[in-house]
């Protein structure tokens, strides 16, 4: 059974400073040594017609695993399968427009051993991150990635440590070559990415926020106040648009329209909705995306805007809060 030793601040600070410069210093070395194979395998992973196949097996695996997701969410196709399972019926996924970045630092897997040939056969490429270049892995691929260290941060030399963040900035340095030959852009990432805070800022428009049909408050420039306000406390906007016969916004009045009035006049009752709204109010094009909208909101110090289409018809409206539950802002 192991027994902890006594470990000061100092020696745990010391510990820790030691493995990062053990790994730093691996991938310095992975940096000077760099060559040919890396821009062949660019080659191969941009004429792939398929998809990218990553395998391995243990924590190769579990590198294998980030690969191909930061592959996949960065305009590569690609999926995992794990070595051992491919052995065993999951290597029909594979086909020969694919491509199989295999993963193994020792190179003498056996199940890749003996799945590749298989794959071989299929014509598919095989990329190698393998630390040996004499190894069974080096012999079977069409391009050997070099992912050789000089020893593991491990002070015993035995758990992945080194060699596996040397085969992940590997991977990592194949996707970013990628992203960057297909000019990969924001607006692509966001698209993989829809449920991130970036992908909502790309992908939602004004048209998916605003409020419109039944629920936007609208009413026209004669109304009385006290009508208004009915119309403003059904829809619960905190404001109504005013328009025209042909539906065109020329004002907007806002419940801190409301309070500034009550203070300088005292008794409202009597005022129509022309004489208090404020005219040409700001708006916005429904196929604007709503992180525009909040950034003109913010700009204008405002809390509602309204949405107008091309013909100058209102089309809807927004309230600040609209877009914080949108999670756009």
């Amino acid at each position: 059974m192991m027994k902890n030793i006594e470990y000061t601040p100092e020696k745990a600070l010391s510990s820790g400073r030691r493995t990062i410069q053990a790994e730093a210093q691996a991938l310095m070395d992975l940096h000077d040594r760099l060559d040919n194979s890396f821009s062949n395998a660019i080659a191969l992973l941009l004429a792939c017609q398929g998809r990218v196949v990553v395998m391995g097996l243990g924590k190769s695996g579990h590198i294998g695993r980030k690969i191909s997701a930061t592959l996949a969410s960065t305009g590569t196709p690609s999926f995992f399968v794990h070595s051992g399972e491919a052995v065993h019926g999951d290597l029909g996924m594979v086909t020969g427009r694919d491509i199989v970045i295999a993963i193994s630092y020792s190179g003498n897997s056996n199940e890749l051993s003996t799945v590749l040939p298989v794959v071989r056969r299929l014509g598919t490429k095989v990329i190698a991150i393998c630390g040996h270049p004499q190894s069974d892995l080096a012999k079977l691929c069409d391009v050997f990635l070099d992912a050789s260290i000089q020893k593991e941060a491990c002070p015993l030399n035995l758990a992945p440590t080194t060699s596996t963040t040397v085969a992940l900035a590997l991977g990592d340095a194949l996707a970013v070559t990628c992203l960057e030959a297909r000019n990969f852009g924001e607006s692509d990432f966001a698209r993989s990415h829809p449920g991130g805070a970036l992908g909502r800022r790309l992908l939602t428009y004004v048209r998916d926020v605003m409020r419109q049909g039944d629920d936007l408050p609208l009413v026209s420039p004669d109304i009385s106040l006290p009508q208004a306000l009915k119309e403003m406390s059904l829809k619960r906007m905190g404001m109504t648009a005013v328009v025209n016969d042909n539906n065109e916004p020329v004002g907007i009045f806002t419940d801190g329209d409301l309070r500034r009035l009550i203070v300088r006049h005292g008794d409202i009752r009597h005022f129509t909705m022309h004489e208090v709204m404020t005219s040409n109010p700001k708006s916005i094009a429904p196929d604007e995306l709503a992180v525009e909208a909040a950034s003109l909101m913010e700009k204008n110090k405002l809390s509602h805007m309204l949405v107008v289409d091309k013909q100058g018809t209102l089309v809807g409206a927004m309230h600040m809060h609209d877009l914080m539950v949108a999670k756009v802002i």
